[in-house]
């Protein structure tokens, strides 16, 4: 007979779990969990008609005889008899008599519709002082019991569930009560205190402050150390650190929170991760984890609640110190809490430079946006900063898209009534490239790494050898991190769209405003990303602007750069003529004085884009109309904006070699010069001569000298009239920065005037004429003792 096969289950190999599918294990621990679920419905059901019988029982229970009283029928009508007696008919002592005989009424004399005994009230009065007396003084504590579910027992009968009680351990309630009773012994303690306090002379209550203080010192140099030595297991150290932002030791309370939240901004920045902490998922939660992987989860959960909490008091701090509340302790005054503000701003700034990438940014940014407008001019410019260098540190887009994004939102619920500096931080933000609309290139199809002649000239090998060549071509431009380039160029599209979409609406809506200026500069900055589609309207509202006059000369400067930026970069293939643009850049140059450095950088760049850019659409006559106004303006201007002038004066003369005709002193065609026109075209600028050279030659710096001589010989870029490569190489805005003035000092130095010290004589002291060095030299020697008598020398001869 074959061997009977036992039905004891087989355990499964680890080759048949491998093969196990991911999909069959869920489904197996999902049905497990439906079983437990289904056990623990059962149980509650059980229990809660038990419940349901207990209490059915206990209404059925029949009430004492003692608890039952009169109808209110029957005391109606004992209330009717009395009344219907005739006691006004009787004398005062028979009605006494009756009422005390009422009172020793037998058994027989009393009603017996009430089955209540005669002397129950005495007995029910007893009953109750005895029940008082069995009740304990203090209420037991019932301890909350919690059941764990373990696994079922299969038996005969069917599935038996097992379960088991453990009792709660309630700490929160122990925590709260702890932390209630501390505070009200601080407050006791504190009370107690003050008299005394209030008693010390002025030095003793200074050096007791200082004692404080010092310990208070000590203490928070100790938790931060200990913090900063073992991050991972002293975040409770972080909440008594926390804790001490709640000083109420009016003595010290100002200092020592200061101190605190300066202490907690650093602490921060040491021990926060490079990463962002996501919260774990329900899933993640249940699997087990290694000690150290467990370890490193509570840690990254205190380190963001602590965080949390503490960028909650910074903003609860600038919250009362903006709405001015009072609070209950009066550990800090109103005058306190501008400082404790200050610095609770100056962490935030602080943190949102440190950490663009960990937790809650996004809040730090909407905190501080609105503070850049603040009416106090240290929180503003405090606030500004910090924004302008996160745009300098932003190297990928995405903090400076949720700044501008935020700073949009507030200058739009403000109806842009906010402060310039704010936009004017926008003009710090570094887009270089962004998504144009698709050009030809973009659209056209890419060229094949294999034609089909080709592939039909190659062996199967060879194609099969090709094919793995263009993967891994693939491969390598994935890794050069092309994937991320186009996230940032994505990123800064996204960003300028929202900068255009603030200064168009500003133009459109607010023209009059403080923020024109702000918004024309902005143009001009990032007028080279502008899409082609907005050129036409934003020409036109430009031209407008300029026309109107309201605008100043730097305003005006701003309109003409953002125009010809356009027209030089994507706008190079629209036919327009900016004649009228030309003429107001020509007629504002008259009127730049000598301390105008901004507007001299912003004509510079101006003339870099309408004369030598765009050479082949400007006149010969314009060309030379531009150059003497520029002549004329060098001789009024400082020596660097000099210097910048003369260098964009040489650009023109290569552009336009035939201004070289403004060097003799022979008159070109009909006409005389007009200085005062203010059309370049008209104001017959051949029939003129650059004068202004031969001053400039005599200039007391050096480097204009040089500029003046190069540009009256013809600017030749050989010979002794040349430039040196030093000068020769470098543009015109900067030669204006290299020559700057603005520490009131000569660059370069002048040279001091030589000396012009008459011969001294060496052979002691003589003089030139020998008979007047005779007659000194005994005059020195002849030694009177009296003294002169002039009356006797020269007499008085009377008349």
């Amino acid at each position: 007979m074959a061997p009977s096969r036992s039905k004891k289950k087989r355990r499964p190999s680890f080759r048949r779990l491998l093969k196990t599918s991911g999909l069959k294990l869920e489904n197996k621990q999902k049905n497990r969990q439906l079983k437990q679920e289904n056990v623990a419905k059962k149980q509650r059901k059980e229990q809660k008609k038990l419940r349901q019988a207990v209490a059915g029982a206990i209404q059925r229970m029949p009430r004492p005889l003692e608890t039952y009283r009169k109808r209110p029928e029957e005391e109606e009508e004992e209330e009717e008899f009395l009344e219907s007696l005739p006691t006004d008919m009787m004398e005062e002592d028979d009605l006494q008599r009756m009422t005390a005989m009422a009172q020793q009424a037998s058994f027989i004399t009393r009603d017996l519709s009430s089955c209540g005994p005669v002397h129950s009230g005495k007995k029910r009065s007893s009953d109750v002082v005895r029940s008082y007396e069995k009740v304990p003084r203090k209420m037991a504590r019932t301890e909350e019991k919690e059941v764990i579910h373990l696994l079922p027992i299969k038996d005969k009968r069917g599935v038996i569930p097992q379960s088991v009680e453990r009792v709660k351990k309630i700490q929160e309630e122990e925590e709260e009560e702890e932390e209630e009773a501390a505070e009200n012994t601080e407050q006791e303690e504190y009370e107690a205190a003050a008299p005394s306090f209030a008693e010390l002379t002025p030095a003793e209550r200074e050096q007791l402050r200082v004692i404080k203080l010092t310990e208070k010192k000590r203490r928070i140099a100790t938790l931060g150390s200990n913090i900063i030595s073992d991050p991972f297991n002293s975040v409770k150290c972080v909440k008594e650190l926390r804790g001490m932002l709640m000083e109420v030791d009016p003595s010290v309370a100002v200092s020592v929170r200061k101190l605190v939240m300066v202490s907690l901004m650093e602490i921060f920045k040491d021990i926060a991760p490079s990463y962002r902490i996501r919260p774990l998922t329900l899933a993640e939660k249940r699997s087990k984890v290694k000690k150290d992987t467990h370890q490193l989860r509570e840690f990254e959960e205190g380190l963001v609640s602590q965080y949390k909490f503490f960028l909650e008091d910074l903003e609860q701090i600038i919250k009362d110190w903006k709405q001015k509340k009072k609070k209950r302790s009066q550990a800090v005054g109103f005058q306190a809490y501008r400082g404790l503000a200050e610095v609770a701003i100056r962490c935030l700034c602080e943190l949102l430079l440190a950490l663009p990438h960990f937790n809650f940014h996004n809040n730090i940014i909407v905190m501080v946006v609105p503070l850049m407008n603040d009416p106090t001019k240290k929180v503003s410019l405090m606030c500004c900063d910090a924004i302008r260098k996160l745009f300098h540190l932003d190297k990928v887009g995405g903090a400076s898209l949720a700044t501008v994004r935020v700073i949009s939102g507030f200058i739009k619920s403000l109806n842009y009534n906010v402060r310039p500096e704010v936009l004017r931080t926008l003009l710090s933000l570094r887009i270089k490239e962004v998504e144009m609309k698709k050009d030809l290139e973009s659209t056209a199809p890419k060229k094949k790494f294999m034609t089909n002649k080709e592939r039909q000239n190659l062996s199967r090998m060879q194609r099969k050898w090709k094919k793995a060549e263009e993967k891994l071509e693939k491969e390598l431009l994935e890794a050069e991190a092309s994937e991320s380039k186009q996230k940032k160029i994505k990123l800064h599209t996204e960003t300028l769209n929202i900068v255009f979409l603030v200064f168009f609406r500003i133009l459109k809506k607010a023209q009059k405003s403080v923020l024109l200026p702000a918004v024309l500069e902005g143009l001009a900055n990032f007028s080279h990303l502008i899409n082609l589609e907005f050129f036409d309207d934003l020409l036109n509202v430009l031209q407008n602007l300029i026309q109107s006059g309201d605008l100043t000369n730097r305003e005006s400067l701003h309109c003409i750069q953002t125009v010809f930026t356009i027209l030089s970069g994507q706008g190079d293939a629209l036919n327009i003529d900016p004649l009228n643009f030309y003429s107001q850049l020509y007629k504002i140059l008259l009127r730049l004085g000598s301390g105008a450095d901004d507007d001299i950088i912003i004509v510079l760049r101006c003339l870099d884009a309408m004369l030598t850019r765009r050479r082949k659409q400007v006149t010969q006559q314009r060309a030379m109309a531009f150059m003497k106004r520029l002549s004329t303006l060098c001789v009024h201007v400082l020596p660097n904006a000099s210097v910048g002038i003369l260098a964009s004066n040489r650009a023109i003369m290569h552009s336009f070699p035939k201004c070289d005709f403004l060097l003799d002193n022979e008159v070109q065609g009909s006409g005389f010069y007009l200085p005062e026109l203010d059309e370049p075209e008209h104001c017959n600028a051949q029939n003129t001569a650059l004068w202004e050279l031969h001053l400039l030659q005599r200039h007391y710096h050096p480097v204009v000298q040089q500029f003046a001589v190069h540009l009256s010989h013809g600017a030749p870029s050989e010979g002794s009239s040349s430039l040196s490569v030093e000068l020769s190489r470098r543009s015109p805005l900067e030669l204006f920065e290299d020559y700057s003035v603005k520490d009131m000092t000569f660059n370069p130095p002048v040279a001091p005037p030589g000396s012009r010290r008459k011969d001294r004589f060496v052979i002691g002291e003589t003089l030139l004429d020998d008979e007047l060095q005779q007659q000194a030299n005994s005059a020195l020697n002849l030694i009177v003792d009296t003294q002169a008598d002039f009356t006797a020398a020269y007499p008085h001869t009377s008349t």
